[in-house]
């Protein structure tokens, strides 16, 4: 597992006090808002002063950064968490976790494919299954359906809808 997961980008600045926009690639921009420290692909902390949502981006004041230009040189950043700084509910998962996560069924280990992205529909999660032979289908992420998930063996047991795999 990666220790360190992407969880937005800068995307442009904001104002003139060298405070930035993250575009946030998780569930909601509020989970964005509780870091205190990010990370740089290189590792290197970023330390947030504070950050508020404007209009579903984040709003960012990095430590050390203070004029426009500064802001401006961080565009295009990708911004990581740890996983240590989060502790996750039973049965909820980091969705970069579930990628690559074979799909196999509960009962007769037939193989369906792999995960290859996840889309938040409000309801429910949809996990995109990709088969061996390049065919996506769409599994709603419920009880019903998912019987058990392993991270560590990077399978997912499953008991499909009737008609889903025809």
């Amino acid at each position: 597992m990666k220790q360190y997961l992407e969880i937005g980008k800068i995307v442009s600045v904001f104002g003139l006090k060298g405070e930035v926009k993250v575009n946030p690639w998780c569930d909601t921009p509020d989970f964005l808002c509780g870091f205190d420290t990010l990370y740089y692909k290189s590792r290197t902390p970023v330390i947030i002063e504070k950050a508020r949502v404007h209009k579903n981006i984040v709003v960012m004041k990095i430590k050390d950064v203070d004029t426009v230009e500064e802001a401006q040189k961080l565009r295009n950043r990708v911004l990581y968490m740890d996983r240590n700084d989060i502790g996750l509910d039973e049965g909820c998962y980091f969705v970069q976790d579930l990628l690559s996560l074979k799909v196999i069924n509960a009962l007769t280990s037939e193989e369906y494919g792999i995960i290859t992205d996840v889309t938040q529909t409000g309801a429910n999660d949809v996990y995109h299954i990709k088969s061996p032979q390049g065919k996506m289908y769409y599994i709603p992420a419920i009880p019903d359906v998912i019987k058990e998930t392993d991270i560590e063996a990077g399978i997912m047991k499953i008991i499909p809808l009737d008609g889903l795999f025809d």
